[in-house]
């Protein structure tokens, strides 16, 4: 199980508090056991590269987060910034609020704002389904499609929910093969992490990847 999953695990640290020992220790097990990435806040995107260089371990930044409610402009630049400072894969938290009111439009343009300036890196969308009604998960899925994204992507892990089985089956179907699934949020051991992975996610996020292995 253990090398099966373990390429599938962004290992996470993304707490407020977080001091560049902590993320020196996150990429060491990385690392160590051969995860697919470190995902972290951008202001710590050049450490990661740095001490992940020659690994084979990518290095992971989130954007607007944990709200997504900055400036499209705001996030499309710290996208840029990280992709410049070695990130090769951006998890930005998309415009809830505007989701909600059917500002379809923008939250898409907000979206591919990202998407272009992460080139050549890679986006992955976080929808936040706690907050959201099985039609508006549906619509995040298709928007970040239009968009250009690679991902969509379940949860912050800051709004009060995480991952679940039903929200990755759905989002899954609303995305088919087009797009892949990243489950994040309260996976915690091996049992459940499969059981996401049985139901369609491609990618987990996990604050301590160790656990699920």
């Amino acid at each position: 199980m253990e090398e099966s999953i373990a390429d599938r695990i962004d290992h996470t640290i993304l707490r407020a508090d977080a001091r560049e020992e902590d993320v020196r220790r996150c990429c060491r097990e990385a690392r160590d056991f051969h995860f697919h990435s470190v995902c972290v806040n951008s202001c710590h995107a050049a450490l990661v590269s740095e001490e992940l260089k020659g690994s084979g371990v990518l290095c992971c930044c989130v954007v607007g987060f944990p709200l997504g409610a900055a400036l499209s402009e705001a996030k499309a630049l710290e996208a840029k910034r990280a992709v410049e400072a070695g990130a090769a894969e951006i998890d930005m938290v998309l415009n809830v609020g505007a989701l909600k009111d059917g500002r379809d439009d923008y939250v898409r343009e907000d979206i591919r704002g990202v998407v272009e300036a992460a080139r050549p890196g890679i986006v992955k969308v976080i929808l936040e389904t706690c907050l959201l009604s099985e039609e508006e998960k549906r619509r995040a899925c298709l928007l970040s499609e239009e968009a250009g994204a690679a991902f969509v992507k379940t949860s912050t892990g800051f709004s009060g929910g995480g991952a679940t089985i039903e929200d990755v089956k759905l989002m899954k179907a609303a995305v088919g093969g087009r797009l892949r699934v990243k489950a994040s949020g309260g996976i915690r051991d091996p049992r459940f992490a499969r059981e996401l992975i049985d139901a369609g996610a491609d990618r987990l996020g996990a604050s301590d990847g160790r656990k699920l292995l």
